[in-house]
């Protein structure tokens, strides 16, 4: 679970937005049609820790990109 949203984080940093309500909302749906949770209040954690792992992968991205991104452009960081 913790490194499937991680690299989900990191793939598609750049539209952070989407990609954190998209783990909020489609992992604990996973987890109901897979069977692993039954609708209720551990829903609500599984979102948590969704959102709280796709964003550590969207750090890792957001950190890469800022230290890239000057170098490609010849910009002195």
């Amino acid at each position: 679970m913790i490194p499937t949203l991680i690299l989900l984080g990191v793939l598609l940093g750049r539209w952070y937005r989407w990609v954190l309500v998209g783990a909020v909302v489609g992992w604990p749906a996973l987890l109901v049609v897979d069977g692993v949770l039954v609708w209720g209040w551990v829903l609500l954690g599984a979102s948590a820790v969704a959102a709280v792992n796709t964003g550590v992968g969207v750090l890792a991205y957001q950190g890469i990109r800022r230290v890239v991104q000057p170098v490609r452009h010849g910009v002195d960081a």
